[in-house]
């Protein structure tokens, strides 16, 4: 068999080929013999008598017109039922089983100027949107989610694999809205939340084991002061639903060297036992170089995402022999009202 006609094969398939078994369907009743009537009593009349030779020529070539319009009409129809359809080349992605979700500090802490972009002092703040919407990114074919939090804390962006989506949404991280505190608790507590609810089924024993694809990264500058809930006590949680935890201490000053500036210190001792009760890992930055540092270094730990088989691509060419019947039924009337 020729190449190109193995080629247009793979290419080309229908949603329902069955449907095709229909085309037989007219000739199989043209062999039905017709049901006898008995005679009328008419005479009939050749129509070369009636109008002439030329007339019974017109007749006739107006019936095989007609003839025609009615088979390709009727192909036509099966055809545009049966559901042709191209099938597109793919590209196979990136995939994993892993769910990750990202727990932003937004406290007011977070607009100081002491990180570095492109030569220029800049906020906490906007060099952990640089990185982060990186890391993100680079993170396709797993689902990931934004949770962020201050006095208060919410979910700007519940996990997707539509990653860019998730990136943007950081990118337009804005403090002020949920207050200025820092409720650490309580963001790690809205992102175990929102990871998958069979995680909590299992930790109430309603369920299978707990996956260990389960990711929070969470990432302050501050000491938890704000919220319901203590940090210690929602890592303990996060053990027991199997999800990793890895924070982050944001900011050059740690609580345990200046223990009477609460404003400008960043809890380590803390961030660094939930992520050891958890299983997880807890990181130190203090400049941009570490946070992008920080963010390999997950990316590594959280690795082994692996080609997942295209799914394929198919268009739809139904319409086109449906707007061919169309035309066929257009000439059909067009043929019925010369007659």
């Amino acid at each position: 068999m020729p190449t190109w006609i193995t080629a247009l094969a793979s290419a080309f398939d229908f949603a329902a080929p069955l449907a095709l078994l229909l085309l037989p369907l007219p000739l199989a009743a043209r062999l039905i013999p017709p049901e006898r009537q008995g005679g009328s009593g008419a005479l009939r009349v050749p129509p070369s008598l009636v109008g002439g030779a030329e007339h019974a020529e017109s007749i006739a070539a107006r019936g095989r017109r007609r003839l025609w319009l009615v088979g390709t009409l009727w192909a036509a129809l099966v055809v545009a039922l049966a559901g042709p359809r191209l099938v597109l080349p793919a590209t196979a992605l990136p995939a994993s089983a892993r769910e990750i979700v990202l727990a932003l500090d937004l406290s007011g802490s977070m607009e100081r100027k002491d990180f570095s972009l492109d030569g220029e002092t800049v906020s906490r703040l906007a060099a952990v949107k640089r990185v982060g919407a990186e890391f993100i990114r680079r993170r396709a074919g797993d689902r990931i989610g934004l949770v962020e939090f201050a006095d208060q804390a919410y979910v700007a962006a519940a996990p997707t694999f539509d990653t860019a989506t998730v990136a943007r949404t950081l990118e337009e991280a804005t403090i002020g809205l949920v207050g200025r505190s820092t409720g650490i608790g309580d963001g790690l507590g809205l992102a175990l939340k929102r990871l998958a609810p069979a995680q909590v089924a299992a930790a109430k024993g309603e369920g299978p084991p707990p996956s260990r694809d389960k990711v929070v990264v969470l990432l302050s500058d501050g000491a938890n002061n704000a919220g319901q809930t203590a940090p210690k006590d929602v890592a303990a949680l996060a053990k027991d639903l199997g999800v990793r935890v890895y924070t982050i201490a944001l900011g050059p000053i740690d609580m345990a060297d200046n223990p009477d500036n609460e404003q400008d210190v960043v809890d380590v001792e803390t961030l660094r036992a939930m992520a050891e009760t958890s299983g997880g890992r807890a990181f130190r930055v203090k400049t941009t170089d570490d946070l992008e540092s920080v963010a390999n270094a997950i990316d590594e730990l959280e690795g082994g995402r692996a080609k997942a088989p295209p799914l394929p691509l198919r268009r739809d060419l139904w319409p086109w022999p449906a707007a061919l019947a169309f035309l066929c039924a257009c000439g059909l009337l067009a043929t019925r009202r010369r007659i």
